[in-house]
């Protein structure tokens, strides 16, 4: 093919995947040979694009202002809405010391941002160095670290409430610690108050790490801002129970940072080239039939990337990368999810099921 050709073909391919298809019309077969034919195009960052969503972003939702709770958008003796349901949280003084004063990441851009979702599309994908080089990076549900795929920068990581059903939690806080302090001094978020049951779970998870490790932030989202984004979605035509903990905090990286790249976000079972992956890179887990339509949050992330504004990975990376790796305080450590099963307590058997399972979740 020419490269006058090539150009006509990518340009082609950019313009249908700029449209939103629908993913329960997808022909896989035809999908991943045009996907893939559009991933070995250059890649055309937008400039205004990415401005625009930011924008947009900004003015519906505000993440510099509200996406974590803080001192500064949280009163003593509040009452915060839940972010699924009309029940309230009134915040003590106790809760509110303990909240981080401002913003973090405030009065700056944070770079480029690596978003590393747990897809098993990055099981010997070799992207670890080009994510470790990333200016900031968010991983999600204590997911494991390596650095041949995944890397081990760490500088914002998910806990799910599920996460924490540790027993004397309180008396006993090492093997909390020990598996948070596998990602350094990374912040640690938390989803507090998305249902009333996974408030406590976090608080004590909260008075546990502050005293032991002060380097390492627990933080919570807003849940103002998580309802903020969701509505952003619906009106985009994004009908689901609850949007991914990944398709959140991308979200929140395309207000924050000046360049986004998305690594694991991939909701088939099998790879481009149509062999079959595991759900997930660290264990055989299938996905959760629940909450979240993956498949309808990725063609939205085709979208973005087509529209260059962001950049989706979904091929090995090579194996020059052009930038130096940065020097880490952390080892080669594989750290997965089968070293912890949680005990489901049986008061929250009063919950729907699809409601449960947000705490039991792993999500992308």
């Amino acid at each position: 093919m020419t490269e006058a050709l090539q150009k006509l073909r990518c340009a082609k391919l950019r313009r249908k995947f700029a449209v939103i298809q629908p993913a329960k019309r997808i022909n896989m077969t035809s999908f991943t040979q045009e996907l893939s034919d559009l991933l070995n195009c250059p890649y055309n960052p937008n400039t205004t694009e990415r401005d625009t969503n930011r924008i947009r972003l900004q003015f519906c939702c505000n993440a510099t202002g509200s996406f974590i709770l803080t001192q500064r958008n949280t009163a003593v003796n509040q009452s915060i809405k839940y972010e699924t349901s009309s029940t309230s949280y009134k915040i003590n003084a106790a809760l509110h010391s303990m909240l981080p004063e401002d913003f973090p990441w405030s009065g700056r851009r944070l770079g480029r941002c690596a978003v590393v979702g747990s897809g098993g599309i990055l099981k010997n994908s070799s992207c670890g160095r080009e994510i470790d080089n990333a200016d900031f990076v968010i991983r999600f549900n204590l997911a494991a670290v390596n650095d041949s795929d995944v890397g081990l920068k760490t500088d914002l990581i998910t806990i799910n409430p599920s996460q924490l059903q540790y027993k004397d939690l309180e008396k006993k806080p090492d093997p909390l610690v020990e598996r948070v302090s596998v990602y350094g001094n990374s912040s640690i978020i938390i989803p507090a108050f998305a249902y009333t049951f996974c408030t406590s779970l976090s608080i004590k998870a909260l008075k546990v790490l502050q005293p032991i490790r002060p380097q390492q932030p627990v933080v919570f989202f807003s849940p103002s801002y998580l309802r903020s984004l969701d509505r952003f979605w619906k009106g985009r035509g994004l009908r689901e129970v609850r949007l991914s903990s990944g398709f959140m905090l991308i979200s929140t990286a395309l207000e924050l940072c000046e360049d986004v790249h998305v690594y694991g976000f991939w909701p088939f079972s099998s790879d481009l080239q149509g062999e079959p992956i595991p759900y997930h890179y660290y264990d055989l887990k299938r996905p959760h039939p629940y909450m979240h339509s993956m498949p309808e949050e990725f063609v939205r992330l085709l979208q973005l990337h087509s529209q260059g504004a962001l950049t989706l990975h979904l091929q090995p990376c090579s194996s020059f990368f052009p930038f130096p790796k940065p020097k880490s305080n952390l080892t080669s450590v594989v750290f997965g999810h089968t070293e912890y099963q949680p005990k489901v307590p049986s008061s929250w058997g009063k919950f729907p099921r699809w409601k449960r399972s947000y705490c039991f979740t792993v999500e992308n």
